[in-house]
């Protein structure tokens, strides 16, 4: 490992119903909704849920895609979600995270065993899709 401070901030993720959303993170991720509140008061652009203490996935709606100006051809990146984003947890919350995805009848891969990972190699991942069709990956290396 690098002595690199530079940490990952946040995603955001294109999505139709930015409420929706945070309800399938919160519920079958367990992330904690962030500004959920003043997104549907009309306070703030966009939700957010957190991953852990510094980082957070924020939820865009699709909707605001062809106002995006921060940099050129911005709005073109709608509905080009990335390849996958990959979440690294303990086995433990893995098996929680798996059973509560087959709950909510998230279809879910064959777990993958040996994937080589920011940490090295994990034990075991897979992937499952959002409501919105973003692709993530859970592995542990414990």
């Amino acid at each position: 490992m690098t002595a690199n401070t530079t940490r990952l901030d946040h995603v955001v993720l294109w999505v139709h119903d930015p409420v929706a959303s945070a309800d399938f993170y919160e519920k079958t991720l367990g992330m904690e909704p962030v500004r959920l509140t003043d997104f549907a008061a009309g306070a703030a652009p966009f939700p957010s849920v957190r991953l852990n203490e510094e980082t957070i996935l924020d939820l865009m709606p699709l909707s605001t895609a062809e106002h995006m100006k921060m940099v050129p051809g911005a709005a073109d990146s709608a509905g080009h979600p990335v390849n996958h984003v990959c979440l690294a947890m303990p086995g433990d919350e893995f098996e929680t995270l798996r059973a509560r995805l087959e709950e909510r009848s998230v279809p879910v891969s064959d777990i993958s065993y040996d994937s080589f990972g920011a940490r090295g190699t994990a034990r075991r991942s897979f992937y499952f899709r959002d409501p919105d069709g973003n692709v993530f990956e859970a592995r542990h290396y414990d």
